[in-house]
């Protein structure tokens, strides 16, 4: 049996959309990659520039589940600048460095203390609109620093926390699908097995779960068509997650930076994918179908 009480035969997959409420063009995308495609999931920045807008869009589509995307590098803050001045700047930004971030947290006193302050407030935020929280995942990935996931793991009761996402996928599989930056992948795989060994150890301490696998961190930002027809008849899990990163270009509107996004949109929408999903015996579903078995 799967932690989360499934049989092992039985094979479900969650298409996740990141970024939701950055901007117009990400919302738009998302949605559209769920009324017409194989979208099933979104994770909210609710410090993003359009993130009333995603709320509403997010109540209008009752089937789209959505999670928070944790926001404590690349962004903004929902806590003012004084009430968090060694997390972020005087604008209320947080470093564009995030390897460099997820250090300083971890070795500087003051931001340890006001670490909580603000994923409480990110978190209450979420709360205030009335949506279900799916599950919690970060916005390049900060959740899974130890300090960060501890915190996290402190306020899931309070916060009804029942799944994380713990980022891992195979590297053999990655290159196998695209051999592109192939030494890259190698040492981001390994790196990640490890902050997923010891994420599961803590989620597990307090009764909260993740999938088997996760795809999308070895090819951010090219989750194309053309990759995921080759991806997807290589995974062995039987509970998976897909994420990335859709986005319709809207003038005038910044870009997440992450890469194709409309491409990835497109991706998304396809038919093919859709039936090579279905061909590799996958039920879509998301983090809120998921049933769970509590220790």
């Amino acid at each position: 049996m799967h932690q989360s009480g499934h049989p092992s035969s039985r094979r479900q997959l969650i298409v996740n959309g990141d970024d939701f409420g950055f901007s117009s063009g990400v919302n738009q995308a998302i949605i559209a990659a769920h009324e017409r495609g194989v979208l099933t999931s979104t994770s909210l920045m609710v410090t993003g520039d359009a993130f009333e807008e995603a709320v509403a869009l997010a109540k209008a589509h009752s089937t789209l589940a959505v999670g928070l995307h944790l926001v404590l590098a690349c962004g903004r803050s929902v806590l003012s600048p004084t009430q968090i001045p060694h997390l972020v700047d005087t604008q209320g930004s947080f470093s564009n460095q995030p390897e460099k971030a997820g250090l300083y947290y971890h070795f500087n006193a003051a931001a340890r203390r006001e670490l909580p302050l603000e994923i409480r407030a990110q978190l209450e935020k979420f709360r205030q609109t009335g949506l279900p929280l799916s599950h919690v995942d970060g916005h390049v990935h900060v959740h899974v620093q130890p300090v960060v996931l501890h915190h996290l793991v402190r306020l899931a009761k309070e916060f009804n926390i029942r799944f994380m996402r713990l980022p891992f996928e195979e590297a053999s599989i990655a290159i196998q699908a695209d051999r592109s930056e192939w030494i890259t992948k190698r040492l981001l795989s390994f790196v990640y097995a490890g902050l997923r060994r010891y994420g599961k150890r803590v989620l597990r301490s307090q009764g909260i779960h993740s999938v088997d696998r996760v795809y999308g961190l070895l090819h951010s930002g090219r989750m194309t068509e053309a990759y995921l027809l080759k991806l997807i008849p290589l995974i062995q899990a039987n509970l998976v997650e897909i994420y990335s990163h859709p986005a319709t270009r809207v003038a005038g509107e910044p870009d997440n930076g992450i890469g194709l996004g409309q491409a990835e949109r497109d991706a998304l929408i396809s038919d093919r994918v859709r039936i090579a999903i279905q061909h590799q015996g996958f039920e879509l579903t998301n983090y809120c179908h998921l049933g769970v078995v509590r220790p």
